[in-house]
């Protein structure tokens, strides 16, 4: 069969090229300039087309994405989830083909709503709001959600970061969307267009001027905190022999900080269940930092010896005690969604996967010195809504994961990035403390002011303040911006029909 080159063809190549593009705008690259550029050819491929054209552009755009964006998937699959190379390449690839249906659902509604609307403006705000509603779903709710590569991230070193703490994430994605559009509409004619251009200065003036505000403030007294990064390679971590070394070295790094207000470890630090290591090893770290006024933080596994379940665990030690058993579960890494086919699927290709339960949305915050913090466990910090119904109890956030799963790759980097707009959402510190790394300190402004290299073992001691008072964001939750803008795309669309 001969294939013959249409003029199809290009836009094809060019929608695979600009979603490879899109995650160069994404640490570790951080070419948030790429994004405004991007999400405008997106803009104009995906407008003037019949939607299905629209729709498989979007998709193309969406592999483009996905597949450049979270290859890393692949590593933990294969490297550490025990699968054949076939295996991971097979739930890799259907890992990207699924979520690439995203961007080309947004194509597609996109096109289909703005099929007989003319007002440049409209069309521009409908772009703008259908993708961050797709995003939202995805990133909230589906699977328990998947927050990746939404780009609002991009932009947390750029202007639009003035709006994180007043719309959240979504809300700055979401200009940066209308933004976009909007300078498609201009450069179309731009003699025609100065009411455009100038919504289009008032978005990014307001944002520079937002960027100077502090919307918290500090507490009376400062705190010193140590973070462990143990380092403990993800293959041999549960070897019986390599545990006794970690627990020890564990111990013997944290006997070096007595002087910190608070030590954190990251998540599973102890590779046993809490009861396994209760005795001989819990209850003297515990004296120990009761002894000189510290309180430990440490991860572990546990498990409910009565009902069997078992819980991704933070336990405090020492001059205050308290627990958090993580909530927001990982799915496929800590729980199996659509069952049995998920369970089934995953047995033939021989990945054995743990089953967690979750530990309950409203939890009592763990002290320091007086000062509650807010506790998460792994990709927990990549949801607003794990945060916001801590405060404003909460002074600071604290983090552990292990990203050791994901090896060289940019996940890391990507993940760190996504826990930034934590502490700039709610205008408070974020403690990270990872296995492998990063492991870092977030001021409330999103900045990392302090952080550790990648895949060694170290210790990060660092003086902050934990802070009091609420941002707009941490008022309002993404929830009633997504309402809100259900409402203005419902009124938008109602009245353009009405006409």
């Amino acid at each position: 069969m001969r294939i013959t080159l249409t003029s199809e063809w290009p836009w094809h190549i060019f929608s695979l090229i600009a979603g490879c593009l899109l995650t160069l705008a994404f640490a570790p690259f951080e070419l948030g300039y790429l994004a405004l550029l991007v999400i405008a050819f997106a803009y104009f491929s995906w407008k003037d087309v019949t939607p299905g054209r629209a729709f498989l552009r979007g998709y193309l755009f969406g592999l483009g994405l996905f597949g450049s964006g979270v290859s890393w998937v692949y590593v933990s699959i294969h490297d550490y989830g025990g699968s054949s190379v076939f295996g991971a390449l097979l739930l890799t690839g259907a890992f990207v083909c699924f979520w690439a249906l995203f961007p080309a659902l947004t194509a597609w509604l996109f096109n289909h709503l703005t099929q007989k609307i003319a007002v440049p403006v409209l069309v521009s705000l409908i772009f703008a709001i259908v993708w961050i509603m797709i995003e939202y779903f995805r990133g909230e709710w589906l699977l328990n959600g998947f927050p990746w590569l939404q780009v609002g991230y991009s932009q947390l070193d750029g202007p639009l970061a003035g709006f994180v703490p007043v719309f959240g994430s979504y809300g700055a994605g979401g200009l940066l969307l209308l933004s976009a559009g909007l300078v498609v509409e201009i450069m179309r004619d731009m003699r025609k267009q100065s009411l455009l251009l100038g919504f289009l200065l008032f978005i990014w003036i307001n944002a520079l001027v937002l960027r100077q505000f502090d919307w918290t403030h500090e507490a009376a007294r400062s705190l010193t905190v140590s973070l462990i990064q143990g380092n403990i390679p993800q293959d041999k971590k549960w070897q019986s022999d390599v545990r006794v070394k970690t627990l020890r070295r564990y111990r013997e790094l944290t006997q070096q900080h007595a002087e910190s207000d608070l030590i954190i470890w990251p998540e599973t630090a102890i590779p046993a269940y809490q009861s396994q290591v209760e005795d001989f090893y819990l209850r003297p770290l515990a004296e120990w930092a009761k002894q000189n006024q510290v309180t430990l933080v440490a991860g572990l596994p546990d498990r409910n010896l009565k009902t069997g379940q078992n819980y991704n665990k933070l336990i405090a030690l020492g001059e205050n005690s308290g627990a958090y058993n993580k909530n927001h579960l990982l799915p496929f890494g800590e729980y199996l969604p659509l069952q049995p086919l998920s369970g089934w699927v995953l047995d033939a290709l021989g990945l054995h996967l743990g089953k967690f339960s979750p530990g309950g949305r409203l939890q009592p915050l763990i002290q320091v010195k007086g000062y509650p913090f807010a506790s998460s466990i792994c990709y927990e910090d990549a949801f607003a809504s794990v945060f916001l119904p801590t405060l404003p109890a909460a002074t600071f956030l604290v983090n552990v994961t292990n990203d050791a799963w994901f090896g060289h790759s940019i996940e890391a980097q990507q993940h760190m990035q996504i826990a930034r707009a934590r502490a700039l959402e709610t205008g408070r510190y974020l403690l990270r403390v990872t296995n492998t790394g990063i492991t870092g300190v977030v001021a409330p402004n999103g900045k990392i002011v302090a952080q550790l290299p990648v895949f060694k073992e170290a210790v990060l001691t660092q003086r902050f303040t934990p802070r009091t008072g609420m941002t707009p964001f941490a008022n309002i939750g993404n929830e009633k911006i997504m309402i809100a803008l259900t409402l203005i795309l419902g009124f938008v669309i109602g009245m353009q029909r009405l006409r």
